[in-house]
């Protein structure tokens, strides 16, 4: 039974909730979060999507990069974060652009087979020197008090701040690369989970690669051994462990920034006092708990097609295994003018006639994830985000735009395959092929994000007023403590391990 008063009270259960009520358990303060859902985790779970399909998929987010080792080791979580051998593979008529992180002389040849020389791998190295060492400055200051602008200009150095933090990324990768296909793999890193054009002058997509590039020094986008939920089911028994308690099927209907939190359940409706609150709530969501008014909507613009595989597709290039080109990242139809013309037909409010994409199989690099008799038969999870799909093309008809993304994105693999997709998708029990499709209206519905926007609202720069944490709100009490803070975004427990600092300090 909870409390009547308590010095924290957490609003959502997601991972970055989570992470700031370990940290302030453990610090001896009285913790309460309140989570809408029958479970914890938000959109960092996993989930048996298929009914007698024994494979627990990570359903909405699905790769760690952001997550620093700090807070692994602060927490004493134990979360496996397992590297993948290859970076990325994208296919070019009958071969590919293979980027081998185990072998530097193939991915070379590589390199040289697709774009006809040395050029393109000498401007790749360049340019990814350039963001490790902006990596490798900017990543300690995302667990620190904000720097200002001037100060991060200083930290990253005069050519990195002009490239990554001033001029387009669409112009910076235009003027470095020469080749199509190269330019569309950097800028895909600038669009995920953003709806913008990377030569526009808001920057969004400069952002965007910024915090695809830095996580945790690396910049790695790494497996979670036992999937999403893992990491999750983690981070909430470290929080119950020291002292934090954790009610599910709680829904925060009011917020008042006096102290007083009003939720319901199954029992009814609910207040309780805490000293200060901490929401781990989309900002839109937190303006409506306030009852204030809040900024233009935000907007999410990705697919996500969760499968399970029979086997493996064959590709059109007999050089390279489909086990390494599947267990990195596998872009599909995202070269750069490919990428142009699937944002300019869906800004126009039409569903991009092909598609770009990605996917990647989990199960190649973390097959624990499947149970043992689908192992033995080979199969495979194949995880694909679809880039350009703005929720704005599935309010009209939510059902009928789905369909029509769907068919749209399958007719998009299959033009870099050798095989159609569909002859490998696994069948459930009952005969239904084992895939399902989210858009962001389903992410909207399902998870509360408005808009589907996986970031809560547009990523922002990673400096600030100096001193503050981010997280600040209008209201001295309450604390955003969710991806849509500053130095927020990705499954990466920032925002509630700086909630969790400000609040301490």
């Amino acid at each position: 039974m909870f409390r009547s008063r308590y010095d924290v009270v957490i609003a959502g259960g997601g991972h970055n909730g989570l992470v700031a009520a370990a940290y302030l358990a453990r610090a001896g303060r009285r913790v309460l979060v309140l989570e809408r859902l029958d479970h914890v985790g938000g959109l960092a779970v996993s989930a048996q999507a298929f009914p007698g399909v024994d494979a627990r998929l990570s359903r909405y987010s699905y790769l760690v990069s952001l997550l620093p080792a700090k807070i692994v080791s602060d927490l004493g979580i134990g979360v496996e974060l397992r590297r993948r051998r290859y970076a990325s593979y994208t296919p070019a008529g009958d071969t590919g652009l293979l980027v081998d992180g185990g072998d530097a002389g193939r991915t070379a040849a590589s390199f040289a087979r697709v774009t006809g020389g040395t050029a393109e791998l000498e401007a790749w190295r360049r340019f990814y020197a350039m963001t490790a060492e902006v990596a490798g400055r900017v990543a300690p200051t995302l667990l620190e008090p904000l720097m200002d602008r001037a100060a991060m200009r200083d930290l990253v150095g005069p050519q990195a701040w002009r490239d990554l933090f001033e001029r387009p990324i669409g112009e910076v990768v235009d003027e470095r690369f020469a080749d199509d296909i190269v330019r569309g793999v950097v800028l895909t890193d600038a669009l995920i989970g953003t709806f913008t054009d990377p030569h526009g002058p808001d920057l969004l997509a400069n952002r965007c690669l910024l915090y695809h590039v830095i996580g945790d020094g690396t910049g790695d986008w790494n497996v979670p051994v036992g999937g999403m939920g893992a990491v999750s089911g983690a981070l909430a028994g470290a929080a119950r462990a020291a002292g934090a308690e954790i009610l599910t099927g709680a829904e925060v209907v009011a917020v008042d920034p006096a102290g007083e939190v009003t939720f319901r359940d199954a029992g009814g409706e609910h207040t309780v006092r805490g000293g200060r609150i901490l929401a781990n709530v989309p900002p839109a969501v937190l303006a409506r708990l306030l009852g204030t008014a809040d900024g233009p909507a935000p907007e999410g613009a990705q697919l996500k097609v969760n499968m399970v595989l029979s086997r493996l597709p064959r590709l059109k290039d007999a050089d390279v295994d489909p086990a390494a080109a599947f267990s990195g990242t596998f872009h599909i139809n995202e070269g750069r003018d490919q990428l142009a013309r699937a944002y300019a037909q869906a800004a126009a409010g039409r569903i991009p006639e092909l598609p770009p994409a990605e996917v990647y199989c989990h199960s190649l690099t973390d097959p624990s994830i499947l149970g043992p008799g689908l192992r033995a038969a080979g199969a495979q999870t194949m995880t694909l985000f679809g880039l350009h799909m703005p929720a704005r093309l599935f309010r009209a008809d939510p059902a009928g735009a789905r369909e029509a993304a769907l068919r749209a994105t399958i007719a998009s693999i299959d033009r870099v395959l050798a095989e159609p997709i569909e002859d490998c998708l696994l069948r459930a029990p009952d005969g239904t092929p084992c895939l399902e499709v989210k858009t962001p209206v389903d992410l909207e519905n399902e998870a509360g994000l408005p808009g589907g926007h996986i970031f809560h609202r547009d990523l922002s720069w990673p400096y600030g007023e100096p001193g503050r944490w981010g997280v600040e709100t209008g209201s001295e009490r309450v604390l955003l403590c969710g991806a849509g803070a500053r130095r927020g975004g990705g499954v990466s427990g920032i925002p509630g391990h700086n909630a969790a600092m400000a609040l301490l300090a």
